[in-house]
């Protein structure tokens, strides 16, 4: 198994990843959930990081992203797969690869990304013939679940566009879980 990506090596090779991770989040600790059901869970799912909203810098360096999303170069998803940048895998078949998110915005936080990219730079450039891989992307996003603890309680996200704040364009789902996740999303 690949070691952890250290996300501040990252900022010199992605400058676009600096303004992802100044985002502005609260930091939620053990005290917070005294009296809520979180309270049960073991103490290292009880400390997460969590973003309220997108701030500007994240929407800027998403909407960076989608202009620079029709390049042919190599994603940072690509680089991942062909180990160029290390992570930390959570699953991986020939099709697939699961890994966690160096921003986790939830106790279990992994990206499921196929490892063909084959023009699926986002959801809204899905076709028929795509059909397949995003299939096995839902299936690989539930054995994550199941071997990350979460299959009773999970939400799957797919960021679709400068308006989604998608900041890679290789299509990616993120599982995430571990917490109790509150309606509506946005």
């Amino acid at each position: 198994m690949a070691a952890a990506v250290n996300p501040f090596s990252l900022f010199r090779h992605f400058p676009g990843l600096r303004a992802l991770a100044s985002r502005k989040c609260s930091v939620r600790f053990l005290g917070s959930y005294r009296n809520s059901s979180c309270a049960r869970l073991p103490i290292a799912r009880q400390r997460f990081i969590r973003c309220m909203s997108a701030s500007p810098d994240e929407e800027a360096s998403a909407k960076a992203a989608a202009a620079s999303a029709e390049s042919e170069g190599p994603t940072i998803f690509e680089k991942i797969i062909s180990k160029e940048i290390p992570s930390s895998i959570v699953y991986e078949d020939e099709n697939v690869l699961a890994f966690r998110d160096i921003s986790p915005q939830a106790p279990v936080h992994v990206l499921v990304i196929p490892k063909l990219r084959d023009g699926l730079t986002r959801l809204g450039k899905a076709e028929a013939r795509h059909n397949e891989i995003l299939g096995n992307l839902l299936v690989a996003a539930k054995i994550v679940a199941e071997k990350e603890g979460i299959v009773d309680g999970f939400r799957v996200v797919i960021n679709s566009g400068p308006s989604a704040c998608q900041s890679v364009y290789h299509l990616h789902l993120h599982v995430l879980g571990g917490r109790q996740m509150k309606w509506p999303p946005g």
